[in-house]
């Protein structure tokens, strides 16, 4: 089987831990006889030596020539004194060759790799985010990009951008876990010793105090909760778990997560449901009790609101030989 090749673009200023995100998650994802599922390889232009924001130089074996044979590109963060975060500019062989590749790659940005692909021109139009604390400077080089600075990752279908630093994470692992599947994605992140999932559109923490305390947090709650989907989630009690009246456990847990407690609940339902229809043959009422949704109708109108997919062609994207009517 042919691996999935991945170029990874490396530009002077590059953000060491954004490099080191995309190479990490991707090396790691193998498949049930510990394959490797990717083939990754930095490049840089004319295969030089770039300076990373860090103050240390990276070699790299490659030159662009390889966004070129690439089935996914990503670009990494970058910070000034690289032109495209002070003018939004950027070499012209560098723009042509990732305009050329997008024409039949996936892109990916991490954090202020976004700045890389506006100034190529790939995110006209579209929606991206960046790292919330160059949102500004953002809008005002690239106007005609949709930017959402409140979420964690954007997926535009073959452009994808992410924000800053650990949300870079969030993005690879939910490309491994879109190409091959829940299975795969959470044996990655455990090598990588990482959550498996996180919502794109749950919240950048943006400026939010972080609680003092664990005793503070609603952790424990959503522990509990994670524990018990197939139940009816009460507010109250899960107010309870984490000893906080109800007001107070709501403000915190949309300080925590960027949501109310009611979405949260309801995306760990659907991503319970999701994870049954790839990894099992249950019948479709039996997923919805199983994830807490109760009928079959319950979860075919949440995945169609949350994917726009029902949950049988959802199965037969990710199993191959499931019945039409399953």
């Amino acid at each position: 089987m042919r691996r999935h090749r991945i170029a990874v673009l490396a530009l002077d200023e590059v953000v060491p831990f954004d490099l080191g995100t995309a190479t990490q998650v991707f090396s790691a994802a193998r498949d049930g006889q510990e394959h490797s599922l990717y083939r990754v390889r930095v490049c840089a232009p004319g295969a030089r030596p770039v300076r990373s924001s860090a103050g240390f130089q990276i070699m790299t074996e490659y030159g662009l020539e390889q966004l070129a044979r690439a089935d996914t590109v990503v670009v990494p963060g970058v910070h000034a004194p690289n032109e495209v975060i002070l003018r939004g500019t950027i070499d012209p062989e560098v723009g042509e060759a990732l305009a050329e590749a997008a024409r039949t790659a996936r892109v990916m940005s991490i954090c202020t790799g976004a700045f890389v692909l506006a100034a190529a021109g790939l995110l006209d139009g579209r929606p991206a985010t960046t790292h919330w604390r160059y949102a500004g400077r953002f809008r005002t080089l690239f106007p005609r990009v949709g930017l959402d600075p409140d979420v964690l990752f954007v997926d535009d279908g073959d452009v994808l951008t992410s924000a800053g630093v650990g949300a870079g994470v969030d993005l690879c692992l939910h490309v491994v876990r879109g190409d091959h599947g829940s299975e795969v994605g959470n044996r990655t992140a455990r090598r990588c010793v990482m959550p498996p999932w996180r919502s794109g559109g749950q919240s950048q923490y943006i400026e939010r105090p972080v609680p003092p305390t664990p005793d503070t947090s609603t952790a424990p709650a959503r522990d509990w909760a994670l524990a018990h989907l197939d139940e009816q989630l009460d507010l109250r009690v899960l107010a309870e778990r984490a000893r906080m009246s109800v007001r107070t456990f709501t403000r915190r847990f949309r300080q925590e997560n960027g949501m109310s407690p009611g979405k949260w609940i309801t995306q760990q339902r659907v991503e319970r449901a999701r994870h049954l229809l790839e990894t099992t043959d249950l019948p479709i009422d039996r997923v919805a009790r199983h994830s807490g949704f109760g009928t079959g109708a319950a979860l075919r109108q949440q995945m169609a609101a949350s994917l726009g997919v029902a949950p049988s062609a959802y199965r037969r994207t990710f199993q191959a030989g499931v019945p039409a009517g399953s």
